[in-house]
């Protein structure tokens, strides 16, 4: 059983990032697809476990005017630079937004949308390997029911964790572990059961690479050779878990109902070429997109 000590290395930083920082979509994306027992919103921030080099860990993400407050809880000190690294992927605080928004500001689409929202994040994850199996999970499904179906997993086979400030409760299961599970244990379709299954075993084994110094062309080669995954799920990989900043949805449905809204092709070809004009920047359009709807990804959690 894994948890950390409760009286565990306890570290509170400010993280610091380039003004602008539009927080709602950031942090009301990773709420809204939070996992139960592996993330929540608690008083105020974004908290998740972290699997690290010392053992397991507890961030806590609060967006402040000029800053992230960021407190960590972990299993040794050694740790707070790998904690303090995977934070800043995680919300994307190395982007530079003067750049970004400069560059999309210059398509009369998006140019409004940037005017109304600078400094939009693309949201990522604290474990790559997670959130590809994640992606499977929520192929043709709503976000409650991707929530839904890893929660069983990480109630079935997470590593406990323990969470004296919250209601924290697991690690993600490893993709080791998941490889091994009886098949009937996925409350999923067979076809998806058997994807799910094909891509933890090649995150085990290590056919697929998604750690932090992965080549990203490689790793959707890879990830693309795999039976079952298709453009949304490896874009999906690719702009949250690779760091691909280029990487655009275009059959996400999202994505599509923004492009009819505003005026935009709507068929996944025409809608790629039109955004040519966004390279190299795709991803963040693809949240400058996604927020022109009524989702609760958009939103700051209350």
């Amino acid at each position: 059983m894994t948890t950390p000590p409760r009286h565990a290395e306890s570290r509170t930083l400010a993280l610091a990032y380039q003004q602008p920082l539009f927080p709602d979509n950031l942090f009301g994306h990773l709420v809204a697809t939070a996992v139960p027992g592996v993330e929540e919103w608690h008083d105020g921030a974004y908290r998740c476990t972290l699997r690290l080099p010392g053992g397991p860990g507890i961030a806590a993400l609060r967006p402040a005017v000029t800053e992230i407050a960021c407190t960590l809880v972990l299993s040794t000190a050694a740790d707070v630079p790998a904690a303090v690294a995977v934070c800043r992927r995680l919300l994307d605080l190395d982007a530079d937004p003067a750049v970004v928004d400069a560059h999309l500001a210059q398509d009369r689409v998006l140019a409004p949308l940037v005017a109304a929202a600078p400094g939009r994040r693309v949201p990522g994850t604290a474990h790559p390997q997670e959130l590809a199996l994640r992606a499977v999970l929520g192929q043709q499904v709503s976000t409650a029911a991707a929530r839904t179906h890893a929660a069983r997993l990480v109630a079935a086979y997470g590593e406990p964790v323990d969470d004296p400030a919250g209601g924290l409760t697991h690690l993600f299961p490893r993709p080791e572990v998941l490889a091994g599970i009886d098949p009937a244990a996925l409350a999923l379709p067979a076809a998806r059961r058997e994807t799910f299954l094909g891509l933890a075993r090649a995150l085990a084994d290590g056919r697929v690479d998604l750690s932090p110094d992965a080549d990203p062309a490689t790793a959707v080669g890879a990830l693309s050779a795999l039976p079952g995954l298709g453009p949304w799920t490896i874009g999906t990989i690719a702009m949250r878990a690779l760091g691909d900043r280029d990487a655009f949805l275009a059959g996400d449905l999202g994505v599509r109902l923004a492009a009819d809204r505003l005026g935009l092709p709507t068929s996944p070809a025409a809608l790629t070429r039109r955004a040519e004009a966004w390279r190299p920047w795709r991803a963040y359009a693809v949240q400058h997109l996604w927020a022109t709807g009524d989702h609760a990804v958009n939103r700051m959690p209350t």
